[in-house]
């Protein structure tokens, strides 16, 4: 007869399988004859992909060379303001860079403020994208280093501010620990660049998964091409998950645990002060296109007229977000909790839903098209649920590692207890294992709440008629809508992400 433990992750496994597996198959299945690959693929493909490859791997250079300082200096010393540093510098990640992409503009496009010819040459340039994304995606490794230099053993770092001056501290002690944080969050961030569509698309630069998108417009509907467009991309993935297996994978748990050390911060000394004056400036820059988005949008009326052009949009967004969060969350902590024990299945769930992350949203879109876009189907392609169904895809593997985190922090000999005394598997999770780490699953349903807010690449593949959410909405109307109305919908999105974070954060602060 089946466990309850049993038949719980074989439910999960398999609703995983169909949102995140078979529209990998779905794409190797339906691939048109070999034959004609060479006549699908436009001159000069490898050359757009060897360009995206250079934009992803800078922008992965200058992310790293920014965040990781800054993570080490807010996890373990007493920076002055570090806290308030940490939340303004953090908070643009969970921000479409589209949207970033888009204030830049306003400070230094043709007509910016700050704007010449050749800031706006600059600006719409391959160098451009990579600046960018470089600020845009440098908090992930902030955060991620932070996190993991927050929770190093404090003793160690006591031993050595004994014989050593603080900087060599950080740099002998600290900055070795951390270097796991700073692989995941490499691979992160290389993944994400190469995946973004809406940067390129907003400085009119060319990037290959924009190869495979175009074969799932209206006009040029081939998602045979796409699919074979999409092949390159799953090798490339595969690499980024093995090198995150390789040197963040099995210490995952450990590095970036929720629980911090005891033991006073770091003293930074006589550099204290410019070292504050740095991180205060960077942190400036991430809030900088905001700004000026709220300046264009205020300069012409934009905010007053708002309401009228965001139609269904912000109720879109909400929805999916909300119904997508609960889905992840739910899967993510029977998943988590499994990969804890040790079983092998979670093991490969973990692996398929972060290789799904890592891929371009264009293969994941490729195959949702082509494994649902079918007469039988219709009552789930043609409606909100195959957003949601996306979405799932793409964020629960957020949830499953904010949920493993955080039960990895609990004792054992709890659940252990619970289950010595005859307790079943339900009741285990649901009394024992989901209050000891109720914050780390409302962290999860955050995380991929917000995650899937600021998607563009994934919904605007295959979004229904009248459901468009607000990201969406905004690069549809970048090109001919006013710049003024573009600007107040875009300070609508940051509104949304702020509130929806404030809100997690106070739900946590309560919890403590």
């Amino acid at each position: 007869m089946w466990s309850q433990r049993a038949l719980t992750v074989g439910l999960a496994s398999v609703l995983i399988l169909i949102a995140a597996g078979l529209p990998l198959v779905a794409i190797v299945v339906d691939l048109p004859p070999w034959r004609t690959w060479s006549t699908i693929a436009p001159r000069g493909l490898g050359t757009l992909l060897f360009r995206s490859l250079g934009i992803a791997a800078s922008t992965t250079a200058l992310a790293s060379l920014i965040g990781l300082p800054l993570g080490i200096l807010f996890g373990t010393t007493d920076l002055a303001g570090r806290r308030l540093l940490w939340v303004v510098h953090a908070f643009p990640m969970f921000l479409p860079p589209f949207l970033l992409g888009l204030g830049w503009t306003h400070w230094f496009g043709r007509r910016g403020l700050l704007g010449s010819e050749a800031s706006a040459n600059v600006l719409w340039s391959d160098i451009g994208v990579v600046l960018i994304l470089g600020l845009a995606l440098a908090p992930v490794t902030t955060t991620l280093v932070a996190a993991a230099a927050g929770s190093l053993e404090r003793g160690l770092v006591e031993a050595g501010r004994t014989v050593a001056k603080p900087m060599l501290v950080l740099w002998r002690i600290v900055l070795p620990a951390v270097v796991p944080a700073a692989a995941l969050a490499g691979v992160l961030i290389f993944a994400l660049a190469f995946g973004e569509l809406g940067v390129p698309m907003l400085l009119r630069r060319n990037v290959y998964p924009a190869a495979a998108l175009a074969r799932l417009g209206t006009v040029a509907y081939a998602p045979g091409e796409a699919a074979v467009l999409c092949l390159p991309l799953v090798p490339l993935a595969l690499t980024l998950l093995a090198i995150e297996r390789r040197f963040a994978g099995p210490r995952t748990f450990a590095v970036l645990g929720l629980r911090r050390s005891d033991g006073s911060p770091v003293p930074l000394g006589r550099p204290g002060g410019t070292l504050s004056t740095l991180a205060g400036l960077v942190a400036a820059l991430g809030v900088m296109p905001i700004a000026a988005l709220a300046w264009r949008a205020g300069s012409a009326g934009g905010i007053s007229e708002v309401s009228s052009w965001l139609g269904p949009s912000v109720r879109n967004s909400l929805v999916v977000a909300a119904a997508a969060a609960v889905a992840a969350t739910i899967l993510g902590v029977i998943v988590g909790h499994s990969l804890l024990l040790g079983q092998r299945i979670a093991m490969l769930l973990d692996g398929l839903l972060f290789l799904v992350f890592l891929l371009p949203a264009a293969v994941l879109g490729t195959g949702m098209i082509r494994l649902w876009n079918r007469s039988s189907t219709q009552w789930l392609y043609a409606g909100v649920g195959i957003l949601i169904l996306a979405a799932t895809a793409r964020y629960t593997v957020a949830a499953l590692r904010a949920s493993a985190i955080t039960f990895a922090q609990a004792p054992r000999h709890w659940e252990e207890a619970a289950r010595a005394a005859g307790a079943s598997y339900l009741r285990r999770l649901g009394s024992i294992v989901l209050p000891a780490g109720r914050r780390g699953v409302v962290a999860a349903a955050a995380l991929a709440f917000v995650l899937t807010l600021r998607d563009v690449e994934t919904p605007i593949l295959f979004y229904p008629p009248g459901w468009a959410p607000l990201t969406v909405r905004i690069v549809t109307l970048e090109a001919n809508g006013p710049e003024a109305m573009v600007a107040a919908l875009a300070l609508v999105q940051v509104l949304m992400t702020a509130a929806a974070l404030g809100g997690a954060a106070l739900a946590l602060r309560r919890m403590r």
